[in-house]
């Protein structure tokens, strides 16, 4: 028996009507739960303008010692690596012969010495007797020539023992300055001299010198800006280790180059660091980061926070209803990972840092402010 469209409908009524109410609920869709995301607000913070540049670390004193008399080596008074103070003697060559020629010269001298005197008794003797007319005015020239010829001969023995005093001092190699010294090239009984080459290195690390080139363009620019008065001239110098950490201790800019290298087209910079332990080893590569000395606060958010389109950039904002909005900004400049923003925003208005891919403007969302913001 066909039952009739009407009668199907008023059946199909009355069994919807018939079915508990929970089941009725357990139909209908349920709301989604609101995305949630993290916020940061936007901050005034002290953001001075900086730069990065590759560097390398130079030791401010580093020499070739050297010997400067020939003889065997007879001593090696140092450890390699060992940290020496100026006047240390590191190596002591034969000194024998050296010796020998001071005491000859010095004997060479008093010989001298004595025909000095007799010259000038003589020339006393021939002045008298000019006096008394018994000698020609010749014989007192003779005699004061005899004496002046003495004297020439005692300088000139004088300094010849005052070279021969040198190339003895010179068989003790001592060194010029505080410093670490490198290997040794030579061992004790090898024949050394002028011609030998370095016997090793002396190297002074504290302070030591950060060098690094600056384009041309920024140099300039730079320039521009503190004549006129926009940053100041002094700039913090720090820098980044191969491993990634920053030394501790602030450099000091202390030579700017006066000319500029044509092959590079930049001009060469210099900072010098404290380094009392060590620490900092000669020709290291590191990373230089120069920042401006004054103070500048200006409006930032986390890089993370910015994104970019055709338009450019945008910040998804979560407003007092917790609704997200689009809002376009001007970025200025990042440093340290955040983005000055230049106009777009007020301080306190809370960005989306994570989770943005899930918001679209209009959305509520569950906001929670970032650990440590």
């Amino acid at each position: 028996m066909r039952i009739p469209g009407v009668l199907t409908g008023v059946v199909f009524l009355s069994l919807s009507c018939a079915l508990p109410s929970g089941a009725r609920a357990q139909q209908a869709p349920a709301s989604a739960p609101a995305p949630a995301v993290v916020v940061v607000p936007a901050k005034i913070m002290d953001l001075r303008e900086s730069v990065d540049l590759t560097g390398r670390l130079v030791a401010i004193q580093r020499v070739d010692i050297r010997a400067r008399v020939s003889g065997f080596l007879e001593k090696r008074n140092f450890t390699e690596g060992q940290k020496v103070k100026a006047g240390t003697v590191l190596y002591e060559v034969e000194d024998g012969s050296y010796q020998a020629a001071v005491q000859e010269i010095a004997g060479s001298i008093e010989s001298a010495e004595a025909q000095r005197d007799l010259a000038v008794i003589e020339l006393n003797r021939s002045n008298r007797l000019l006096a008394s007319n018994t000698v020609a005015q010749s014989q007192v020239d003779i005699a004061n020539a005899q004496v002046k010829k003495a004297e020439a001969d005692l300088i000139r023995l004088n300094g010849t023992k005052a070279q021969a005093d040198l190339n003895l001092s010179y068989t003790k190699i001592t060194a010029p300055f505080d410093g670490i010294v490198g290997l040794s090239t030579v061992d004790v009984g090898a024949l050394v001299g002028p011609d030998t080459g370095a016997l090793t290195t002396l190297t002074r690390l504290d302070p030591i010198y950060a060098e690094f080139s600056v384009a041309t363009s920024m140099f300039m620019t730079y320039r521009e800006q503190v004549r006129s008065g926009q940053i100041s001239a002094g700039a913090n110098v720090r820098i980044i280790l191969p491993n990634g950490t920053e030394y501790p201790d602030k450099g000091a800019l202390n030579f700017v180059s006066s000319n500029v290298s044509q092959g590079t087209d930049t001009v060469t910079v210099r900072a010098e660091f404290p380094n009392p332990d060590g620490f900092l080893l000669d020709g290291t590569l590191v990373r230089v980061e120069l920042e401006q000395s004054n103070q500048q606060d200006v409006l930032a958010v986390p890089q993370e926070a910015v994104q970019r389109d055709q338009q450019g950039a945008f910040v998804m904002v979560v407003g007092a209803d917790s609704k997200v909005e689009l809002r376009r900004i001007d970025v200025s400049r990042s440093s340290r990972g955040q983005s000055v923003v230049a106009s777009g925003l007020k301080e306190g208005e809370r960005v989306i840092t994570e989770g943005i891919g899930k918001v679209r403007p209009g959305m509520v969302v569950d906001a929670a402010p970032a650990v440590g913001g």
